[in-house]
Parts: C-alpha cells; structure tokens; sequence
C-alpha cells in the first residue's frame, strides 16, 4: 500500500495542474456532448473535457508502471487505455475527470474539480482533488494519512511541492457540524432537507453552499452529506474527509458503515453507485441523527415518490 500510494502522491499532482489546464481551455468553447440518456439532466452533462481530462488521466497512470496498472480502474467516462489495468484486484482507482459537468459546460460557477482517489474494498486510502478555476491558479485538495492540505496552487513551485508548503487543516479546527447536503434525490431535495431540517439539523441542497462539497466540508462549512445511491466516482472522497475527520459514512437502512462490496451498476446513467441511501458526517451524532431520518425512505433510485 505504501508504495502506491507514495508514486500516486508523487506524480499525480503534476499530471491534474495538466488535465486542470486542458479543462480551462475547453470551457470556453461549445464541447457540449450528448450519449447519456437517465433523463435527469445533472447525471447526463457531458463534454468534450471529460473525456479528454480522462484520456490524459488514464495515460499517466498507465505510465506510472507495474505497480499502478496492477489497480483496477473504475472511470466515469470509458475513454482512455483501460484494458492496460487489472480486470480484478484489491486496489480500485476511482476516477471523475470532471466533478460538476453540467455547471462547467453551462459556465455557472467555477466548483468544476478534477478527482482521483484510491481505495479498497473496505476504505480510500488516498484522494487528490484539483479545482482548476477555484482561485486564480487553481486549488488542491489532498486527503492521505487522514492529513487534509487545502490551498491554493503556486505555480512558481513544482505541483508537488505546492502541496507540501500547504499547511494541513488542524483537527481541532472550528467546524460547522450541522450544515448537511441532501443530494441524489432526483427532485425529492428539497423535501428531504425540510425533514433534516425537522431532525434539528441544517439539510442544504448543492445550489446554496456556493461551492463544490469537498473543499467546504474540508474547511468546515458543510458537516457531511446525505446521498441517495452515490456513484462510486466522487463519493469516496467526501466519505475519506469524514472518516478523516473522526466521522464515518453509513447506509441508513441499518447504520452500519460503508463499504464498497456491493455496488450496482445503474444502466440509465451508466455509473457504478453504492446501494440506498447514504449519511457521511464528521459528527457521528449528526449521523445517528440521519439514519433516524432516512431509515425508511426508499432506497430505489428511480422510484417515483421515493
């Protein structure tokens, strides 16, 4: 473990500065695609710059030898040399060439991220997130050893060694507990957060926190999330900073913590997505609270009135 995670530490940094650089020069052009078809419009934005970011991605990690093409890819788009890497094994890479789509390609926001973690079976073990257009020369989060950097880039340095001058968030940081995104409930989000509301808590939904989930649950404004079926993609890193954090990441149907044994792959929106419903928080009071809320609502994505 320790010494993949040492060469992904190591050379990935430089290679997303690359796909973040790619991402920039896209957006200002019409790369709007089409190919996805859930009818939910959010799952189905595509563009050219996910599958290019995916390509330079998939092609590092090929290059980076033995140890890396030993991993098993699990990608959100299916472009790139992904028959170089293991068809079975403990390690999976999970990759979102670009997290937030559908405000990149409408040019709303500049939360767009670029993700890679790694992970077993039973946890991630490492999670890299750039956010090309978050500050003026983009911004990192990192996420190893349940050390959180998050800052912003300084391209005057070597991408690695922007990350090591970053100091790491202190665990005794202020942080606020409460605040939840609800998110996956396909036009069912405002409801669910009114009922989070009720459980004494704060349900938000993605278009009021401003800002992508990850850096604002790493830097304390948001508490955790409340997903339906969360794809396999970008999920594991808001599940990494919890438990990081001295959280967790539960199924509501039972409490018990999740793993990731038992993904399905959803035909509609063809992603691979945990089962139910999911609460991820650094408080594992607020999660108590959140499977109180949630135990019975249904876990079928695509369940009208679920």
């Amino acid at each position: 473990m320790h010494e993949l995670i040492s060469l992904l530490s190591s050379e990935l940094p430089r290679v997303f500065r690359w796909a973040g650089a790619l991402a920039r020069q896209l957006r200002r052009h019409d790369i709007a695609l089409t190919g996805k078809n859930s009818g939910y419009a959010s799952t189905d934005a595509l563009t050219l710059a996910d599958l290019a970011v995916q390509e330079i991605l998939v092609a590092a990690l090929r290059d980076m030898g033995p140890i890396v093409r030993g991993c098993r890819i699990e990608a959100e788009e299916s472009t790139g040399d992904l028959g170089r890497f293991a068809k079975q094994s403990k390690w999976v890479l999970g990759i979102d060439p670009i997290d937030g789509t559908r405000g990149y390609r409408d040019r709303i926001g500049n939360d767009y991220a670029v993700m890679l973690h790694a992970r077993t079976r039973e946890t991630i073990h490492y999670s890299l997130v750039y956010l090309p257009e978050a500050s003026a020369d983009g911004t990192w989060l990192e996420v190893r050893d349940d050390r959180i950097a998050l800052g912003p880039d300084d391209p005057s340095r070597a991408a690695r060694a922007a990350l090591d001058a970053l100091a790491p968030i202190p665990a005794e940081q202020p942080r606020e507990r409460r605040r939840i995104l609800v998110s996956g409930f396909l036009g069912h989000e405002r409801e669910r957060a009114a009922a989070v509301n009720a459980a004494g808590l704060e349900g938000v939904l993605g278009s009021q926190t401003g800002g992508s989930l990850y850096p604002l649950m790493a830097n304390g404004y948001l508490g955790g999330a409340l997903f339906h079926t969360p794809n396999v993609y970008d999920f594991p890193v808001c599940m990494h900073l919890a438990r990081a954090l001295g959280g967790d990441a539960v199924r509501t149907s039972d409490g018990r913590p999740v793993d990731f044994g038992g993904v399905w792959l959803d035909e509609r929106s063809s992603m691979f997505r945990l089962p139910g419903i999911v609460a991820c928080a650094i408080d594992r009071r607020v999660i108590a609270t959140l499977v109180d809320v949630a135990r019975d609502w249904s876990p079928e994505r695509y369940e009208v009135g679920r």
